[in-house]
C-alpha cells in the first residue's frame, strides 16, 4: 500500500486498535480480571500513562503513574495523569463513579474537563462492565507518589463532551461485526486516528480511510492508514493473517516492519476471538480511496 507524500515524509501504516476479551468467557471472569485484560491491551492505557526512561521504554515501577508530556501542537503539550490509588497525587481520593465519570465524560471531580488525547467521544459508549473493571484494575494497582504538571492547551476546550452517559449495555460476540465495532471504536478508538479530520473533527463520512498525521521522531510525520477494504489503498487485498499481523506484531504483509508506532507490546495480548471480531469489522468498512 503507497501513500503519495512528499520524502521528507515519513509513511506510517499505523494500526492503533484495541483490544479486549471474548465475552464467550467475559462471564466466568471477575471485574478485576476483565480490567487487567482491558488496560494491559485496550487502548494501550499504559502507553500514555506510564512514563519512560531516557530510551524510551517504559518504567514497569511507574505504571500508570503519568507524567509523559505529548506534543499536540497547535492543540497544545498535554501532560497525562497518575491515575495510581495514591491520594496525593493520583485518584486515591476519587470515587467509582468520579473515575467513571472521568472515563466516559472527560471531567473531574473539580469539574474540570480532560483533554486531548483521552478519546471521550469514543469512550462514552464503553460499557458500564467494562468501565467497572477497569475502575477495578486501577484500585488493584500499587499507590506511586508522582506529582506531575497540568496540561496545557493552546485552543480551549469544549465545557462538556455531550450530556451525562446513563447506562451502556454489552455488546454480545456473538455478533462478530458489532463486537469488532465495539472493540475498534469505544474500547479501542482505533477510529479517532484512522479516520481523517475535516474542520477540526473527524469526517465520518470517510470511517476508517486513514490520512491523519501525527508527529514522530525527528520531526517526521506519521500518516495513519486506510484500513476499509478499498482494494488500491486500503486492506482489500490483505488476507485476515496479514492484518492480524500488522495489529499484533507491528509487521506489513511482507513481513516487514511497520513503523514502530504502536504500542505492540499491548496488543500482542490480544485473543484470537478478538482479532477475529476486528477483521470482521475492518472487512465490512465501505472501501474508500485514500485521498
Amino acid at each position: 500500500m503507497t501513500n503519495r507524500r512528499s520524502p521528507a515524509i515519513h509513511v506510517a501504516i499505523v494500526f492503533v486498535c484495541g483490544i479486549a476479551a471474548s465475552a464467550g468467557t467475559a462471564s466466568a471472569e471477575t471485574l478485576l480480571e476483565r480490567g487487567t485484560y482491558l488496560v494491559r491491551g485496550i487502548a494501550a492505557c499504559g502507553d500514555c500513562h506510564t512514563p519512560r526512561d531516557t530510551n524510551g521504554h517504559h518504567i514497569a515501577a511507574m505504571e500508570m503513574a503519568g507524567g509523559y508530556q505529548m506534543d499536540l501542537m497547535p492543540l497544545g503539550k498535554p501532560m497525562t495523569a497518575n491515575i495510581t490509588p495514591d491520594k496525593e497525587t493520583g485518584i486515591g481520593n476519587w470515587t467509582d463513579e468520579q473515575i467513571i465519570t472521568a472515563i466516559r465524560e472527560g471531567k473531574r471531580p473539580d469539574g474540570t474537563i480532560i483533554g486531548p488525547p483521552m478519546p471521550i467521544a469514543f469512550y462514552r459508549q464503553m460499557s458500564d462492565r467494562d468501565v467497572q473493571a477497569i475502575v477495578a484494575y486501577l484500585r488493584a494497582l500499587p499507590p506511586v507518589r508522582n506529582a506531575v504538571a497540568k496540561s496545557v492547551y493552546e485552543r480551549p476546550l469544549p465545557p462538556t463532551y455531550g450530556p451525562p452517559v446513563t447506562s451502556v449495555p454489552e455488546v454480545p460476540a456473538s455478533d462478530k461485526v458489532a463486537y469488532g465495532a465495539y472493540l475498534a471504536g469505544p474500547l479501542g478508538h482505533c477510529m479517532e486516528c484512522h479516520t481523517p479530520m475535516d474542520k477540526g473533527r473527524l469526517d465520518m463520512t470517510r470511517l476508517g480511510a486513514g490520512g491523519r498525521e501525527f508527529k514522530g521522531e525527528a520531526g517526521s510525520i506519521l500518516i495513519s492508514a486506510n484500513l476499509t477494504p478499498d482494494k488500491t489503498d486500503g486492506i482489500g487485498e490483505w488476507s485476515d493473517a496479514a492484518v492480524k499481523n500488522a495489529i499484533t506484531k507491528n509487521l506489513k504483509p511482507d513481513g516487514s516492519p511497520l513503523v514502530p508506532f504502536m504500542p505492540t507490546e499491548w496488543f500482542a495480548k490480544i485473543s484470537g476471538s478478538d482479532l477475529d471480531a476486528i477483521v470482521a469489522y475492518l472487512r465490512s468498512l465501505k472501501p474508500i480511496v485514500s485521498r
